[in-house]
């Protein structure tokens, strides 16, 4: 018969499992008291084998049937293999034995959260909450839950709750700048941070948080002073690093941005994103050799990075290479066929190479998902210009005037089309119209048909608005 003896899990963590296991292999049934039962099964949760774990609780279960707690250890475990309804059968054994045992009822909301039972969750979060002593977790699921409902408002209000419960719970500190971001509320997120830091001055997720709150109403350098912060309190937080660099991009500072980027490298494994950002200041710096290496490092990471396809795409087409570089700006688009960019540079790319009804076509693509992009519109008046669609041109360019009504450029190269399809009276009308814009870019329409500097009438009116 086994003899009993008392063991400290803590000092020899192996021991207990090893004489588990030993029971296993011979079949035979040795006696553990509950502490050691529940450290084994944290072994094997800590071993990511929630199996075990399961057949362990089990085995605790028959030797200490009176005791809850294992009936909320097999609940866990039952939800993390996705058993939902021997989850609920566990709880409700644990629940008649502890009807009193918080756990029972926050793990129910877990479930229930889960499901998207949300009031049910609720329900069951409150009770919890009556039950507990430490709430702060209890209060972070209760946000999470109203989050999902999108009551961001609400979910504000119970993250706070649960920061005054534990100013270190990084997590809602987290979730509270999400809320803050979605609500568009960036002063208050900057208010709270900031009065925050004053209690947790060594809060790096706050000094993040309040960084990220920075960045988003462009105030870079002090985000950049937020994320030094974050970064002297822990060291090697890399996406302080990568969010720093993120800014100093924005800042044209991208030789520095690189050296950020690169920094992360020390500290995680460099990922799809790190490399295609690196790979857009070398592009940035016109360094493409560079830029091609790390956006070719960015897809091999992962093929799914259309940025860093449509990045090579970019390298080339500055090399003048653009058969090749439309290669690569396909492969971007397959990934993303919503991006006015990559159809932009496609059209771009087709016009280089004499493609020129393909070009049209990206081009209409482009305006279409980004009617506010007055180049594309130019571009694609443009090239029916150059095929001698004048109608189309002028059609297309009335179209854009339509949803860009403050865009001058649209107005004079609108002048310079009626004026070729011998339309004088209606050029000079919009000619007006122009000028009442922008005086100030009349020689945009020079630039594109430089003969009408010997129009009289196109230069007298210029010069009653230009002349004062």
């Amino acid at each position: 018969m086994e003899e009993d003896f008392e063991f400290d899990f803590s000092e020899d963590p192996r021991f207990s499992v090893e004489r588990y296991e030993e029971m296993i292999r011979n079949k035979d049934q040795y006696f553990f008291d509950s502490q050691a039962f529940e450290n084994i099964v944290d072994y094997y949760i800590e071993k990511n084998d929630p199996i075990k774990a399961l057949q362990v609780v089990e085995h605790a279960v028959a030797q200490h049937p009176f005791a809850a707690t294992f009936f909320i250890k097999q609940a866990q475990l039952f939800l993390m293999t996705n058993q939902i309804d021997q989850a609920f059968d566990s709880l409700s054994k644990a629940e008649i034995l502890e009807p009193s045992e918080p756990d029972v009822y926050s793990i129910k909301g877990t479930i229930f959260e889960s499901l998207e039972r949300y009031q049910d969750a609720l329900d069951n979060y409150e009770k919890a909450l009556g039950l507990a002593e430490h709430t702060d977790d209890i209060l972070l699921h209760i946000a999470g839950v109203h989050q999902s409902l999108n009551d961001y408002e609400t979910a504000v209000v119970y993250l706070k709750l649960c920061l005054q419960q534990n100013m270190e719970n990084h997590d809602a500190l987290y979730e509270l700048a999400f809320c803050y971001d979605i609500l568009d509320k960036q002063d208050e997120s900057i208010q709270f941070y900031t009065q925050y830091i004053d209690n947790e001055p060594y809060s790096y997720a706050a000094w993040y948080n309040l960084g990220n709150a920075y960045n988003k109403m462009l105030f870079y350098e002090k985000a950049i002073d937020a994320y030094d912060y974050a970064i002297l309190i822990k060291d090697n937080f890399a996406s302080a690093y990568f969010n720093k660099g993120n800014v100093l991009v924005h800042l044209e500072r991208y030789s520095e941005a690189i050296d950020v980027y690169k920094h992360t490298f020390e500290y995680e494994p460099p990922n799809a994103d790190t490399y295609c950002a690196i790979g857009e200041c070398y592009e940035k710096l016109e360094q493409m050799d560079e830029a091609r290496s790390y956006y070719k490092k960015s897809v091999k990471l992962d093929p799914q990075q259309s940025d860093a396809w449509f990045g090579i795409g970019v390298t080339l087409d500055f090399e003048d290479r653009y058969f090749e570089s439309l290669h690569y700006y396909k492969k971007a688009l397959e990934l993303d066929d919503k991006s006015p960019d990559y159809w932009f540079a496609i059209a771009d790319a087709q016009y280089k190479l004499n493609q020129l009804e393909e070009s049209e076509k990206a081009y209409e693509k482009v305006v279409e998902l980004n009617p506010s992009d007055i180049e594309a519109w130019l571009d694609y008046s443009s090239i029916l210009f150059e095929q001698e669609k004048l109608q189309i041109a002028i059609e297309i360019m009335s179209e854009a005037i339509k949803v860009n009504p403050d865009a001058a450029e649209l107005y004079y190269r609108m002048v310079a089309y009626l004026f070729a399809d011998g339309q004088h009276h209606e050029a000079l009308t919009f000619l007006e119209a122009a000028l009442s814009t922008d005086p100030e870019k009349y020689h945009i329409l020079f630039e594109y048909l430089p003969h009408l500097h010997d129009n009289k009438i196109i230069v007298d009116v210029i010069n009653r608005y230009t002349s004062e």
